[in-house]
């Protein structure tokens, strides 16, 4: 399994275990890591569950109907002819078996950019891009989580992605390729497509300057695994930008992209503890904005 310190987090209303599901029989590779349950939260008893899908952790969560996943993150998934002499009949194996139910973005077809792609929202909300890539270049992990950069902050993916190397270690730009001129609405020179590293591991983004129903929003965030609360406050520090959007470890920078700032070890305790301690954790957290690591240990072993 690739080592991930940034983890996206998939909002769902009460289908996040069926969803999960699915997934893990349709991606090669994948499993379901642990499942577990908390209770009496704002949103009910909710299930939180730890998945990997080629070899790419992601964590799910039943949070209600408040929010939903949209396009606005997507994620890619590059299938290798160099290194899989099948790519394309699994390419078109794996987009049979998502657009089931689901909605078409971009048929699947021959591109400019690639000789066979397509983009499609599940019938869980989830949207995926799948890409049959070429043989050149820096090889690229088989999961790749995509930031649209749409409406108010159009314009800005590659000022966002410099500004996110700025707070993330192990980090970089990869490629780019702007728009040319006369593919209006898109502005000349904005990001078509880029790609950078951060702690390690390559996220995409886009601009798109077309009308879309959709933005960044809780439905999909960015879960970072810190390892002590100074890591904590550093995060929360440099990238929180909305008072009005931090709760329980949440948080929305300066382009509206959730975040959550988490601490490794405990949420290794919410998977670990019984459910009378899950139960105290959930409880603590929920009157917390920015994580108090030692509140909630303390929470775990029930200190006054």
């Amino acid at each position: 399994m690739i080592e991930q310190r940034i983890i996206p987090h998939l909002w769902f209303n009460d289908q996040a275990l069926e969803a999960v599901r699915f997934y893990t029989r349709v991606f090669e590779d994948s499993a379901i890591i642990h499942v577990t349950k908390l209770e009496d939260t704002p949103s009910g008893d909710c299930d939180l569950i730890v998945f990997a899908l080629s070899g790419f952790q992601f964590m799910a969560i039943n949070g209600g109907p408040y929010f939903k996943p949209n396009p606005s993150i997507s994620f890619f998934v590059n299938f290798d002819p160099s290194s899989d002499p099948h790519a394309k009949e699994h390419l078109d194996r794996l987009w049979d078996k998502l657009s089931m139910g689901g909605t078409i973005l971009m048929q699947l077809g021959e591109y400019p950019f690639s000789s066979h792609y397509g983009w499609v929202q599940d019938a869980y909300g989830v949207s995926w891009q799948l890409i049959l890539t070429k043989d050149e270049g820096e090889p690229r992990p088989k999961i790749i989580p995509s930031l649209m950069f749409t409406s108010k902050v159009n314009g800005k993916a590659e000022e966002a992605c410099l500004f996110y190397q700025t707070v993330f270690k192990q980090s970089r730009m990869g490629e780019i390729a702007r728009y040319p001129g006369g593919m209006d609405p898109n502005l000349e020179g904005s990001a078509m497509f880029l790609d950078f590293m951060l702690e390690g591991q390559w996220f995409a983004a886009m601009d798109s300057a077309y009308e879309h129903p959709f933005s960044f929003n809780e439905g999909i965030s960015l879960m970072i695994e810190c390892e002590s609360q100074a890591e904590v406050d550093y995060y929360w520090q440099n990238l929180s930008s909305d008072a009005e959007s931090e709760q329980c470890g949440w948080l929305k920078d300066r382009y509206g992209l959730s975040w959550q700032v988490t601490a490794r070890k405990t949420d290794e305790m919410l998977f670990e503890g019984t459910q009378q301690q899950r139960n105290r954790m959930s409880k603590a957290l929920l009157q917390m904005k920015k994580i108090d690591i030692a509140e909630l240990e303390k929470a775990f072993v029930n200190q006054e």
